[in-house]
């Protein structure tokens, strides 16, 4: 197996382990679910009938397992040296939004099923987890917040990115549009605030439009300000992202910003992807906060 791309997927408890399981399964990953991590090098060595159909390996280890915290670095260092293509990606969330999901699923917390005292706090265990797991976040691959992401963007994400790491394409770009309002995108690697640009919001006829339309994007672009702010960022962009690309990045994001997400930061993230696409890089545009559903699982 050490051909193939292999996923440990982990972190905090109520962080959506299990939808990351759905999204890899879904593009032909083998995904096996609280493996103990001990077990892990002889699974690898077990032949599979269908190995010819299989895009990669994803594991999910977790403190679930009483043994992980002890075993894991040993046992995923001496893989890696064995020449196995592991990657780890270790999920976690902000407490408030962990709370709200447990609150929301009424599902208990891993850590406060061994705990003998009934009256500890679910905020305390879910710190508690945080500590027990900070070696681990130390050494991950990748650091993935999943804060104010919908089940939806949150797949396609997690798909991209294995996908991404199978084939081991160009370095892709996602450009994402935000929402001051309804918090900062905690994995993007650049933030551009634009709401020093001129808002439609305040014009009566646009108030309830979007950045893609058409009378927004005119509004917006056709201004000397925001025509001078695009020729700069873009030309500051075009020196950076060589930059990435020669360090390894395998993707990187970059989140403008405006109040509410529906106007200014909507209409300028078009119009960098727009920009960069037409120079043949790989470049996917997400608008956080026009959608307004919220709703996240929380099977794990």
């Amino acid at each position: 197996m050490k051909n193939f791309k292999i996923l440990i997927i982990t972190g905090l408890s109520g962080s959506g382990k299990g939808i990351s399981v759905e999204a890899l399964e879904d593009v032909g990953f083998y995904c096996v679910e609280n493996m103990p991590v001990a077990l892990l090098p002889k699974f690898l060595e077990l032949p599979l009938e269908s190995a010819s159909k299989i895009k990669g390996f994803a594991f999910v280890m977790d403190l679930r397992e009483k043994s992980f915290l002890a075993e894991y670095a040993n046992i995923l260092e001496s893989l890696k040296k064995k020449g196995y293509n592991i990657d780890i990606l270790f999920l976690e969330a902000d407490e408030e939004v962990l709370l709200r999901r447990y609150s929301e699923t009424r599902r208990q917390h891993p850590l406060s099923q061994s705990n003998n005292e009934s009256n500890i706090r679910l905020l305390d265990v879910i710190r508690q987890e945080k500590i027990q797991l900070q070696g681990l976040r130390q050494i991950a691959d990748k650091i993935i917040n999943t804060s104010n992401f919908t089940v939806h963007q949150f797949k396609d994400f997690i798909t991209k990115i294995a996908l991404n790491i199978e084939s081991n394409k160009k370095m892709r770009v996602y450009v994402l549009s935000f929402g001051y309002k309804y918090g900062i995108p905690h994995d993007a690697d650049l933030i551009i605030d634009v709401r020093f640009l001129k808002n439609p919001y305040f014009i009566s006829e646009l108030k309830e439009l979007t950045g893609e339309t058409a009378p927004v994007k005119n509004y917006v672009l056709n201004n000397e300000l925001t025509k001078e702010f695009l020729k700069k960022y873009i030309d500051l962009l075009e020196f950076l992202i060589p930059q990435y690309e020669k360090e390894g990045k395998s993707y990187l994001t970059i989140a403008t910003g405006c109040t509410g997400g529906q106007h200014r930061s909507v209409v300028i993230a078009s119009e960098i992807v727009n920009y960069f696409k037409n120079k043949g890089k790989i470049f996917e545009l997400i608008h956080r906060d026009i959608a307004q559903y919220k709703i996240f699982d929380n099977s794990h």
